[in-house]
């Protein structure tokens, strides 16, 4: 039920009103919710189940995917096209370990099989996660916005004008510059002692030196996600369902190339449905699942390696050996701060960008490790605490240069694909991580740190085995991992799922991400990243849904001029 919030105060209310505000009572205190959440505005949606009642028509777009690129672009396409959004999760509203900051790690502690967050351990031995929830993973990340990097742009050949209205438009929705935390500003004075300078102030751009960004978390501590940017687009043209596992791609296969025509999607009771778009070559499924999503839907649906599809009894469409390839993910190595007493919890504020290939970033009051969520009893409640005392300064790669791969496991699309990583297989990415877990050795020696940890003095051997000794993944232990910090680096490897790659552009994709070799077939998420963007993806990845729709906007607009005036969808040079 939507939460509900009273218009008048109480020495407003009449006699006669009391019967209605007793009831409205009893409403809220079954229903209660967060006043942020009360006031923001909510898009439409509705349960997969519910498509046998709606009206059979074909769409110009199908979007696979309701997360951080998904929920931009099919709002955007929304204002000229008639669009559905597939989501295989369920709704990010009323859920409190979505909402609420401090139940961040709580969040993902929770992994059951209709649960925001699916779990998958990598073929390296590295636990990640993946969303499953209306807004992707807006909805269990930590929160930090920050753009990419100027070279990043230019390297995509994208319109920095667009890009930078792209962006502004997510930002007047969901982005919020917040006053940073004791934590963070404590931490903050460590990157400016050991040399991470200059100092840039509160900034969404990407710039050498210290600074504090932005967050999809307001200043009470609520997340809005991009779930919330649906609210943007026109709700007549625009039909989003949740619970709807997107199994299969649809393809007409008589002509000479195959094209996309549908999807068949399972809904919340196992019951498989088609949904279609319209017969003509402007309108496009596209794939906006994720860098693990996206290829796995394309395998499934018959586009990837023959040789591998085969093996799995799945139709061939195309031959495709480079999808599922080049997949990597930023390595992440942590020190461990500790602290007497238990930390206020903060997700990152602040951020180093060094020159050494590598961030740095700090977070409070949460564990590395699920083990220091504990059970403890409210009353007649249970519900899970955090015990741990401290926080965590952490590196990650840019980059990286390390590739891996996806393959299938199986045909169901609710498994989670083989997923190989590869973390350090560049000399080069260790090399960036050896100087990245020095500087933090540093960063935890200087004032202000010191002062957090109570003024107590850890030799280097010692924070390196806290780390060590959290079991952050199920690589086997040397041994000398305390001693020798390219071991700490290969043994201690963690993720903050910054995942990308599988469909690359120029491999599988072409440079307006059509897929290759297929009709009426795009993809729209990191999975065509060659690197992550910036020091967090987030802000580019929603950035990409919005750029995306206003250019295919601008570009049916074009082609539909051109058909006016020359008779066919082409330019008067090209007649």
């Amino acid at each position: 039920m939507a939460c509900v919030t009273v218009g008048r105060t109480l020495t407003a209310w009449k006699k006669d009103d009391l019967f209605l505000f007793r009831f409205i009572f009893i409403l809220v205190s079954l229903y209660p919710c967060n006043f942020s959440q009360a006031n923001n505005k909510q898009p439409n949606f509705r349960n997969a189940s519910s498509f046998s009642t709606m009206p059979n028509l074909p769409y110009d777009y199908i979007v696979v995917g309701g997360g951080t690129a998904g929920c931009p672009l099919a709002a955007t396409l929304s204002e000229k096209f008639r669009v559905l959004v597939l989501e295989r999760g369920g709704s990010p509203y009323g859920n409190a370990n979505i909402s609420r900051l401090e139940n961040y790690d709580i969040n993902l502690a929770h992994s059951t099989p209709t649960s925001p967050v699916q779990r998958f351990l990598s073929t390296d031995g590295v636990f990640n996660h993946r969303a499953r929830v209306l807004g992707g993973n807006t909805c269990i990340n930590g929160g930090f916005y920050s753009r990419a990097q100027p070279s990043f742009v230019r390297n995509a050949g994208w319109d920095e004008v667009l890009v930078n209205e792209s962006y502004k438009w997510v930002e007047d929705k969901i982005v919020f510059l917040n006053p940073a935390a004791p934590w963070q500003s404590a931490v903050k004075d460590g990157f400016l002692e050991v040399g991470v300078t200059p100092f840039n102030g509160y900034t969404y751009q990407h710039i050498n030196g210290t600074k504090f960004g932005g967050s999809i978390f307001d200043n009470n501590g609520f997340r809005h996600t991009a779930a919330d940017l649906l609210a943007a687009g026109n709700p007549r043209n625009l039909d989003v369902l949740i619970y709807a596992n997107a199994e299969k791609i649809i393809f007409d296969t008589k002509g000479t190339n195959s094209k996309a025509i549908g999807v068949i999607f399972i809904d919340e009771n196992d019951n498989r449905h088609e949904a279609f778009i319209k017969a003509d070559e402007r309108s496009e499924v596209i794939l906006t699942s994720g860098a693990i999503g996206t290829p796995q839907l394309l395998l499934l649906s018959g586009v990837g390696p023959e040789e591998d599809l085969r093996k799995m009894n799945i139709t061939v469409i195309l031959n495709n050996e480079h999808v599922g390839k080049e997949m990597a993910d930023v390595p992440s190595n942590n020190i461990q701060i500790p602290t007497p007493e238990p930390q206020k919890k903060t997700l990152a504020q602040v951020v180093g960008i060094t020159t050494e290939g590598f961030y740095v970033e700090t977070i409070s009051g949460i564990s590395q490790n699920n083990d220091s969520i504990v059970t403890v009893k409210n009353g007649n409640m249970s519900e899970l605490k955090e015990v741990f005392r401290g926080g965590s300064i952490h590196k990650k790669i840019i980059g990286p240069l390390s590739k891996g791969n996806l393959s299938l496991i199986n045909t169901n699309v609710t498994s989670n694909p083989a997923v190989t990583f590869n973390y350090y297989a560049e000399p080069e990415d260790l090399r960036r991580c050896v100087t990245g877990v020095s500087l933090l050795l540093k960063i935890a020696k200087t004032r202000p740190v010191i002062e957090l940890m109570g003024n107590l003095s850890y030799t280097d051997e010692m924070l390196l085995n806290m780390s060590v000794n959290l079991f952050p993944n199920l690589i086997p232990k040397s041994g000398n991992e305390t001693k020798s910090l390219p071991e700490f680096c290969k043994r201690t490897v963690t993720t903050l799922w910054h995942y990308h790659g599988g469909c690359i552009v120029g491999k599988v994709v072409d440079k307006d991400y059509k897929i290759i070799g297929v009709g009426n077939l795009r993809v729209g998420d990191s999975s065509l990243f060659v690197e992550s963007p910036g020091t967090n993806p987030q802000a580019t990845v929603m950035m990409l849904g919005r750029m995306m729709g206003v250019k295919m906007i601008t570009e049916r607009g074009r082609l539909a001029r051109d058909h006016m005036l020359y008779g066919h969808e082409g330019s008067a040079s090209s007649k």
